[in-house]
């Protein structure tokens, strides 16, 4: 083996003729934009907090339940979403629905975010599509476990992002309370 393969010498020098190439072709075209040419453009870095990307309409994001014109929630606590929900974190408790029409209703819905992958398998089991997440929220933090388990309430005070992707409410904090 030569000692400039021994020692990754090509690779390395490969690779940054590579990135040097990026950096000044970008850099011309930065030049080449600012100097009148306005088709020329580089690539532009975007400022997070202030700017955003345009987000798909099909993006995942936080979960919210729907409501019935009632007020109750739609869901009617039939399981599906927790048996297949991969990462095990909904857990709901079923009640009788004062309706006599309507058979259960969930007297507790929680999902815990801490542990969601946010496969969508939810949404994609619901019979009543009572779960969407199609809220546009996501930047949600806690400082602990028990702040990433959204309840029903919680939930259910969530709206669906506006057309252009952005929330149209802001993330509630969950209610702490004990496990």
């Amino acid at each position: 083996m030569r000692l400039g393969r021994r020692f990754y010498l090509s690779e390395v020098v490969e690779g940054v003729v590579l990135t040097a190439g990026h950096f000044f072709r970008n850099m011309g075209k930065h030049i080449a934009h600012a100097l009148g040419r306005k088709s020329a453009r580089g690539a532009v870095t975007i400022q997070y907090p202030e700017e955003r990307r345009p987000y798909s309409p099909r993006l995942r994001s936080l979960h919210r339940l729907v409501r019935r014109e009632d007020g109750s929630p739609r869901c009617v606590a039939c399981m599906m979403c927790e048996t297949v929900c991969p990462a095990r974190c909904i857990y709901i408790v079923a009640t009788e629905h004062p309706n006599p029409e309507i058979e259960k209703m969930p007297e507790r819905f929680d999902i815990d975010l801490g542990k969601c992958v946010f496969c969508g398998y939810c949404v994609e089991a619901c019979p009543e599509d009572a779960i969407r997440m199609d809220t546009g929220i996501l930047e949600f933090s806690s400082y602990s476990r028990r702040g990433m388990i959204y309840t029903k309430e919680t939930l259910l005070a969530l709206e669906p992002a506006a057309k252009d992707g952005r929330p149209t409410s802001p993330v509630p904090i969950p209610a702490t309370r004990t496990v």
